[in-house]
């Protein structure tokens, strides 16, 4: 497994989930700032998330470093660990009343457009799945369709954002697009659940640092469609939101 060719997949799952970090953290601090909240109270909430996502990674990491998630012959199989927790974890703070008040200054085109991620998730998932450590249906020429939930976001963004149908029909299909790789994802490992018998198994995603970026793509999909869905019930000021984001940029 240790070839040139892994180690840089790996790294490149690194460089992702910092990346992705960065960018949801500078867009927190942007939607903080539009708000009438007092300094005090914009710091914590900050610092809040900061810990959320250090600790959800260091989290991750021990359970991928100290080879819990690699144990296939529980029921259910430990790798839900990583991605019930998510699940959640974000229906609850995406629906608590902080989240659901500050998400009425992100502009929703923020959000279609954080979905551009996954295109490099799916990009790394196929280079592994050429060095034939992970099975075919997990990548875009098996089963596994996420990559177009990224393609199409930056045309949502620009062109269907104002259309509150069409935007909640994409975020439904996009939705509907992570629960399939997740569901493949689950089949594939050789656990009680297998129902994919071709090799290579599902093992990889259980390694760091790939499990790490597996607990991003899942936290990030599910926290950003419940967030559209629910600044979607607000078009009209979202659309205000917009325009002044676009003036200012």
């Amino acid at each position: 497994m240790e070839t040139i060719a892994y180690n840089a997949t790996a790294i490149g799952f690194v460089v992702l989930t910092i990346v992705m970090y960065t960018l949801v953290l500078l867009e927190l601090r942007k939607a903080l700032s539009r708000t009438p909240w007092d300094d005090n109270r914009k710091r914590k909430i900050f610092n809040r998330v900061i810990f959320f996502l250090s600790a959800w990674t260091v989290f991750i990491s021990v359970l991928g470093i100290s080879g819990f998630l690699q144990e296939f012959k529980s029921f259910p199989p430990r790798l839900m660990v990583v991605l019930v927790i998510p699940l959640i974890t974000m229906i609850v703070v995406t629906y608590s009343k902080t989240t659901r008040a500050l998400l009425e200054f992100v502009p929703a085109k923020t959000l279609v457009r954080l979905q551009v991620f996954r295109v490099f998730v799916e990009i790394l998932l196929w280079s592994l799945f050429i060095q034939n450590i992970l099975p075919v249906q997990m990548s875009f020429e098996g089963r596994n369709f996420d990559v177009l939930s990224g393609i199409t976001a930056p045309f949502v963004a620009y062109f269907l954002i104002n259309n509150k149908v069409a935007l909640v029909v994409w975020n439904i299909l996009c939705l509907g697009l992570l629960i399939n790789i997740v569901t493949i994802a689950m089949l594939s490992l050789p656990s009680p659940l297998r129902v994919f018998m071709n090799e290579p198994a599902n093992t990889i995603v259980t390694f760091f640092s790939i499990c790490v970026a597996a607990g991003l793509a899942s936290a990030s999909g599910v926290w950003i469609a419940f967030s559209i869905s629910a600044t979607s019930v607000c078009c009209e000021q979202q659309g205000v939101i917009d325009r002044m984001t676009e003036v200012k940029e």
